[in-house]
């Protein structure tokens, strides 16, 4: 492939960015203004004109899904070699290699999760903990890691650290410690100790050092904004002092701080990178101009706050395409309490979807979990079909694990036919039929499973083997990455971030919501903002927005206002002179 052609179609900032190969180098991109399309061709770049071998290339992110897309997208540009993934699955591969050389025999087994060890804590504690208390409890843990704090250091600090249930700060930080003793009496690790041990292992042993980093030598890490310090450190270690790094990451769409994510390494880099090139990326491609407006709105004045531009708007006033009224976002629209609120958008939801929209292209975003039950409900009675964000994930259905199976075993014997005929063949014996059920529930659904598989048919490239395809599948399911379901999209505000639709509902933007109640310092009222401003910016669009009046709290009716956010993101009033 000639280089060159992987620069087209960039936009100015994003072929700087591409053409930036070597040395420290910064891309701050907003929300929409592809940045992975920026980096994808950034690596592919590097590969096609030398400068990089792609078996010395680690693209780094937060999620199995994001890693998978890299992937995916590297593999299409001609740059299969490069390794995309995530932190964790980086210091694993490295762990499981070098552990038996370093200390001897198998590694320890990995914590599929921490409740059942955190349990046998409290029990040789004699404390009585409930499940909710043990989430809690986990999360701590993990903050401590990510943190860099050791048990001691934890302690010193946990006065400023909100305890979960009805534990004191002694008993917590007790069973932080039983916690880790039981780890090491059963010879296990968790999800951090992974990131500690490679850390640990590259720190102690030269060894160790001069094999990872002659095997890496150029890295690129994603979604850079919610770096930790141990993340950081590991990456630091990677580098052993060399400066070939590409950082990419949006400062306003930090919402993991709570979890120990560090928005600060970002804005600093070029602090602690002199010379270091910076792109900015504000050019947004997703989104109409009033859906930019009010993102940029909501986050004026903050810090690290880019300011996006509409392409839309900006190819109007250029007249490279006739120009368009460029929409207002609807007033937001308040609600007697949550049933009505959820009724109301699924009225218009049906209206949209009696309007010839998909809906797949719709979502409803919200700020916890509990908040779905009345939207659920409502849709239902409308016989709308929905999937929850978040809950057991596409792969691990019974019905998808049989069909992958099923079908890998028919590619193995399938003569030269049609792809569409064979995988179809396969799913029918399987209950899919081209028609969907009249029925809702558990047939409906697995319907709407096995379809998702036949819709990854038009996906494929013209003269795809059957074979090839069940091979796609298995790379899907090993990394995660979902097909599209034909259902409207419920999601929390948090599990929507990198995902976007044509039209989103914001529902619940009420005081005590978006903020969250507990949210009391300006810290963690910013973070509510960012939080916000990451749910705005998933809309292409259609943008709606509603709150309820009133709202069950503790099992009481309570009174609520508006989101101090509302009147922020409102456009502002036109003066007549």
């Amino acid at each position: 492939m000639n280089p060159d052609t992987l620069l087209d179609g960039l936009d100015a900032q994003q072929r700087v960015a591409a053409e930036a190969l070597l040395g420290p180098v910064c891309i701050l991109a907003g929300a929409g203004t592809g940045k992975t399309r920026a980096i994808t061709h950034r690596i592919a770049y590097g590969v096609a004109s030398g400068a990089y071998a792609p078996n010395r290339v680690m693209a780094l992110t937060f999620t199995n899904r994001a890693a998978a897309e890299l992937r995916g997208r590297l593999r299409q540009l001609g740059a299969a070699g490069v390794a995309a993934r995530t932190f964790h699955a980086a210091a694993l591969s490295q762990l499981n290699f070098f552990w038996p050389q370093v200390v001897g025999g198998q590694l320890p087994s990995v914590l599929d999760g921490k409740g059942r060890v955190l349990g046998h804590a409290a029990e040789r504690l004699g404390l009585k903990v409930d499940t909710a208390t043990l989430r809690d409890v986990a999360a701590e843990v993990e903050w401590r890691k990510v943190s860099g704090l050791t048990v001691e250091q934890y302690a010193a600090t946990v006065a400023d650290r909100t305890i979960p249930g009805t534990l004191t700060a002694d008993q917590l930080v007790l069973m932080l410690q039983t916690y880790e003793d039981l780890k090491d009496e059963r010879k296990q690790i968790d999800f951090e100790d992974v990131l500690l041990v490679c850390a640990g292992m590259i720190e102690i042993e030269p060894a160790v050092a001069m094999q990872v980093r002659e095997q890496y030598r150029f890295f690129v890490v994603d979604e850079y904004q919610d770096v930790s310090p141990l993340q950081q450190q590991l990456l630091d270690l990677w580098l052993g002092g060399r400066r070939d790094v590409c950082v990419v990451g949006d400062a306003s769409q930090t919402i993991y701080s709570f979890a120990g994510a560090r928005s600060e390494y970002l804005l600093d880099f070029e602090r602690a990178h002199p010379g270091a090139t910076v792109v900015r990326l504000e050019q947004n491609y997703r989104s109409t101009p009033a859906v930019v407006n009010a993102a940029n709105r909501l986050m004026r004045g903050r810090a690290g706050a880019l300011t996006l531009h509409s392409a839309a708007a900006a190819a109007a006033d250029t007249g490279a395409v006739d120009a368009e009224e460029p929409g207002t976002i609807p007033a937001p629209t308040s609600h007697e309490n949550d049933r009505d609120e959820a009724r109301a958008v699924a009225q218009k939801i049906a209206a949209e979807l009696a309007g010839g929209a998909k809906p797949e292209d719709i979502a409803i975003l919200y700020r916890v979990n509990v908040q779905a039950a009345a939207i659920e409900q409502a849709l239902g009675d409308l016989g709308i079909s929905y999937q929850v964000r978040g809950s057991k994930r596409f792969f691990d259905l019974p019905e998808v694990r049989q069909a992958i199976m099923s079908l890998r075993a028919a590619s193995v014997a399938v003569g030269d036919e049609p792809l569409f005929k064979s995988v179809s063949d396969v799913l029918r014996s399987l209950g899919w039929s081209q028609e969907p059920p009249e029925t809702r529930g558990a047939v409906r659904d697995r319907w709407e499973s096995l379809n998702a598989i036949m819709g990854l048919v038009d996906t494929m490239p013209a003269g795809t083997s059957f074979r090839t395809f069940t091979d796609e599948l298995l790379t899907r399911q090993a990394g995660q990455h979902e097909p599209t379901l034909s259902a409207v999209t419920l999601a929390t505000l948090h599990s929507a971030k990198g995902l976007e639709w044509e039209s989103v509902y914001l529902v619940g933007l009420s005081e005590g919501l978006v903020p969250i109640s507990y949210a009391k310092s300006f810290e963690q009222i910013d973070e509510e903002r960012r939080l916000l401003y990451v749910g705005i910016t998933r809309a292409r669009s259609r943008l709606q927005l509603s709150w309820s009046q009133t709202g069950q709290y503790a099992g009481r009716s309570s009174v609520r206002q508006p989101s101090r956010f509302l009147a922020e993101m409102a456009p502002p009033v036109p003066v007549n002179r």
